[in-house]
């Protein structure tokens, strides 16, 4: 796939999982089922390279920095997400959220000495600008009573530690590991930890039987994980986190759309000038002016 349509696939499969995690939302506590997602997603994978014979075989270095991998990207951020969730609108998380465009330019300064572009800062500032006018609403009910506060902190922390995520990525790549083996054991890892987070929390590990969340589970383990993840890690080794994290912005845009088609959302002119500025955005990111930047040589396998 090229990278037009990675990023379009990564984009769109993540716009609608918001869809199905509400089919998630009930018998099973979220910690659970986010536990589920990533262990069948693991476990997809791992089959997948079996079928394929791509080697699954990694020593002990590597395998320690993919545990660490997977509690960044598939443990601690979905977990910290999960928490800010209880206390603010969802509105207000994607904004929070989208902020991972910057901290991942920043870290990819810091750790690897990746040139600041202007077009990629100016690019974000002005898609977290779309973002924000999309979920107005969200943002104005906004209050800094102690529960909103502890909600903001809990989504800061996720987009932080996402971003950690992407870092270790970014490194995954430099050291050539392949991204479907890689992101097998690293999904396993990281459901592992949630697991063992549910565990200390006293949540019951229990399975609903009923088809929308069986359907849903199935859903977001095979297209909003290994398929999503795959195209967005596969992304990132071509174009850089700071370019591929640009879908955090577009990723709003697209649940809007789909909400307008489910769920009959009225269209304002907020919406719209977010809209505007979240593709305005996108060009500048994607197409703005371009510093040279070293191309990593990892691909899915």
């Amino acid at each position: 796939m090229n990278n037009l349509a990675l990023y379009g696939c990564t984009v769109f499969i993540w716009g609608s999982t918001w869809l199905a995690i509400k089919f998630q939302l009930g018998t099973v506590a979220p910690a659970v089922s986010i536990a589920w997602r990533f262990a069948l997603a693991g476990i997809i994978l791992q089959v997948y390279a079996r079928v394929r014979r791509l080697p699954l075989g990694f020593d002990l270095r590597t395998h320690a920095w993919l545990v660490l991998h997977g509690i960044l990207m598939f443990g601690a951020s979905y977990l910290l997400a999960y928490l800010s969730e209880l206390t603010l609108p969802s509105g207000l998380v994607a904004v929070t959220f989208s902020l991972i465009v910057f901290f991942n330019i920043l870290f990819l300064r810091l750790f690897f000495a990746v040139p600041v572009r202007t077009a990629s800062l100016a690019g974000a500032a002005i898609g977290i600008a779309g973002v924000a006018l999309l979920f107005r609403p969200d943002i104005s009910g906004f209050s800094f009573s102690a529960e909103h506060r502890r909600g903001v902190a809990y989504c800061l922390g996720s987009t932080l530690v996402a971003s950690l995520g992407n870092m270790t990525a970014t490194q995954s790549h430099r050291m050539r590991l392949p991204v479907v083996q890689a992101t097998a054991w690293s999904m396993l890892y990281g459901a592992l930890f949630i697991a063992a987070y549910a565990a200390l929390d006293g949540e019951a590990f229990a399975f609903d039987t009923a088809p929308t969340y069986v359907v849903s589970l199935l859903y977001l383990a095979v297209f909003g994980s290994v398929i999503a993840f795959v195209a967005y890690l596969t992304l990132m080794a071509r174009i850089g986190a700071d370019r591929a994290s640009y879908s955090n912005i577009a990723i709003p845009v697209v649940a809007m759309l789909l909400s307008t088609l489910f769920e009959h959302l009225r269209w304002n002119l907020w919406i719209g000038a977010g809209l505007v500025l979240c593709l305005v955005g996108n060009v500048m990111v994607h197409w703005g002016p371009k510093l040279p930047m070293a191309r990593s040589p990892a691909e899915v396998s």
